[in-house]
């Protein structure tokens, strides 16, 4: 990372004397912690904060106290999105002169191998190299369901426990000019640590870090023999800042030109994010949804079963403004591609074909599908296990898709995406098609089946906006009532989530910002390509694989309401949180193929009727 003297010459651009103590006393700390995680630069840093000192001090000058204290801005702060890529910052636009905490970091660092190594090239060759890989482990691996162009498969592994991984660490981002220096106060960042969760300490509700290993040519779901070519990631990502977070924040100044992001374990080497002012952009901040049903109902305020019911649906900025013009969205290439020129509103569309998205392990905040649902009758709604296969994504005779019948699930249930799937996933699979640019409709229409059960139908609405440094979620329910005015409630089964989503991980910051649990089974039924979707699935596995879940896992009454809500044994419902089972198991349903949820399609059967009846240590 060069010498002693290099590293003071980076250093000199830092904190201004009114910081200069309590930054001293931090670069020691950070230094000591470089060491311990095996940095190669530990003796230069051991010496650094005290000789670097009087240079931190001589940037105060350029500082007033406005610029410090952020006066004279009177907007409500936004949150800030910032990622860098292989070291180098993805740019920004901001409003000029805005106000922002940080909401979300994203650091990847890449390599492409030709042997498998697991993830040592990363330790050798990139830009995480030199902040401490020592314990690192293979924890998990899965194999993507569809084959790729070629026909061969991709497998991903999933690495953990490296000492970078588990280390506490910190960020410090700070708005600098185009000398690099100061122009308002920087933002300490403690992103703790990876064994438990501190609210009242940590700064981020979601702190994630891993590396993965990709084999991108293998020769079967099961099998990579001879396989050449490889990818190996490590990646970091910190979502959602605590309440307390939300209260460091960055003034934007007129001389604001970039952030230079400093991160603990690699204090001297800063990563920079170049920073373009908008003075009057077109929108707003902020992010809604509006849906409105343009079928009336009868004169009792109903619908009746059997009917076609068209909704329409508004995206908005947070002063109200329509992200776009009524009857229409942007098309697909307009939006999602690599090199496409971005909707300037920030609408966005599904991403994952461009930048690959995984449960728990891989930037799934980044996914960015636009859909909605419709489930109903409210009191019946449930976990959905029918498997919704990629035929019924490209068939082009219908944009809306049944998800589940009474008959066959107890409770009915319909979606969509924009663009329609046949648009969407049909211009993946047949690119010469002009699907993606496709005009894209802001309305749709669902289908109530004639012996639609009497009751309250919830219609959700989804999507994600990324502007001007926000990257923010929303969603919308509204309800419709079906063939009775009574309005019916779900029986939510599990709960309270706010125990643990809270004080800025709430539900309605997190994920989606739904915080209608009700609103939630049709969108995350299982697929064909992706059976990881049920919700129950989902949470079984997130929380059995973060060390930051803050009760027993074994402990069910954490979450369950009642025991029989835990007695449907199947694969998916036990082997998303167990890893391995007895041997007697494997004789008769056979190994675990999927971390996810332990087999194949035949995961979401129930397996049993009179085992399990009891789980050790589960309260009840």
């Amino acid at each position: 990372m060069g010498g002693a003297d290099t590293i003071r010459e980076r250093c000199s651009r830092t904190s201004p004397r009114l910081f200069t103590a309590g930054r001293a006393s931090l670069l020691a700390t950070l230094a000591s912690l470089t060491v311990a995680c095996g940095g190669a630069e530990g003796e230069d840093l051991a010496s650094s904060p005290a000789a670097v000192e009087p240079q931190l001090a001589t940037q105060g000058e350029a500082l007033s106290v406005g610029d410090l204290l952020g006066v004279g801005n009177r907007e409500a702060p936004v949150g800030l999105a910032l990622e860098v890529d292989n070291g180098e910052g993805v740019p920004l636009k901001v409003k000029a002169g805005q106000t922002f905490w940080v909401n979300q970091i994203d650091l990847r660092a890449s390599i492409n191998a030709t042997k498998d190594e697991g993830v040592d090239g990363l330790r050798q060759n990139s830009d995480f190299l030199a902040i401490g890989w020592n314990g690192v482990r293979l924890a998990d691996q899965e194999f993507v369901g569809l084959s790729n162009p070629d026909g061969t498969f991709t497998r991903r592994r999933f690495y953990r426990d490296a000492a970078w991984m588990k280390a506490p660490s910190l960020f410090t981002v700070e708005p600098v000019d185009s000398r690099g220096l100061l122009t308002g106060a920087p933002v300490l960042l403690n992103i703790g640590t990876d064994d438990t969760r501190r609210t009242e300490r940590d700064d981020f509700f979601i702190r994630r870090m891993r590396a993965i290993q990709w084999t991108r040519d293998c020769r079967s779901l099961t099998d990579c023999t001879g396989a050449k070519a490889y990818e190996e990631e490590a990646l970091v990502e910190l979502r959602n800042a605590y309440d307390h977070a939300k209260k460091q924040t960055l003034t934007f100044t007129s001389r604001t030109v970039g952030l230079r992001l400093r991160w603990s374990l690699r204090p001297f080497a800063p990563y920079y994010i170049p920073v373009t002012q908008v003075s009057q952009p077109a929108y707003s901040y902020g992010f809604g949804i509006d849906i409105k049903p343009l079928t009336a109902p009868r004169k009792d305020g109903t619908y009746a079963p059997g009917s076609d019911v068209t909704f329409q649906m508004t995206l908005k900025d947070g002063k109200g403004k329509a992200l776009h013009k009524p009857g229409s969205l942007p098309t697909y290439n307009e939006v999602a591609p690599p090199g496409a020129p971005g909707n300037p509103a920030g609408i966005q569309y599904y991403q994952a074909f461009f930048n690959p998205t995984t449960t728990y392990y891989r930037r799934k905040h980044q996914e960015r599908m636009m859909m909605t649902q419709l489930i109903g009758p409210a009191q019946d709604i449930q976990p959905i296990r029918t498997i919704v296969d990629l035929e019924a994504f490209l068939d082009d005779s219908q944009d809306v898709q049944t998800i589940a019948t009474p008959a066959r699930d107890g409770v009915y249930a319909q979606f969509m995406t924009f663009p329609p799937s046949n648009k969407l996933f049909g211009g993946a699979f047949f690119p010469n098609d002009g699907r993606w640019d496709a005009p894209v409709s802001d309305t749709w229409t669902y289908h109530l089946p004639a012996d639609a059960k009497p009751g309250t139908y919830l219609v959700t609405a989804k999507a994600r906006r990324v502007f001007m440094g926000e990257d923010r979620p929303a969603s919308r329910t509204i309800e419709i009532q079906v063939g009775t005015k009574t309005h019916t409630e779900a029986v939510l089964t599990t709960g309270p989530c706010n125990t643990c989503h809270s004080k800025g991980g709430e539900l309605s910051e997190v994920l989606h910002a739904n915080d209608n649990r009700a609103a939630c089974a049709s969108c995350h039924a299982p697929l064909g390509f992706e059976l990881e979707g049920p919700i129950f699935v989902r949470t079984h596995f997130l929380h059995s694989r973060s060390n930051r879940f803050d009760a027993p896992l074994e402990k069910c009454t954490s979450c369950h309401l009642k025991q029989e809500t835990t007695q449907r044994t199947s694969k998916a419902a036990c082997l998303s949180c167990h890893k391995s089972y007895p041997d007697s198991h494997v004789e008769k349903f056979g190994p675990i193929e999927s971390m996810y949820v332990g087999g194949g399609r035949e995961s979401f059967q129930q397996c049993t009727g009179s085992c399990h009846k009891t789980h050790p240590g589960s309260g009840f």
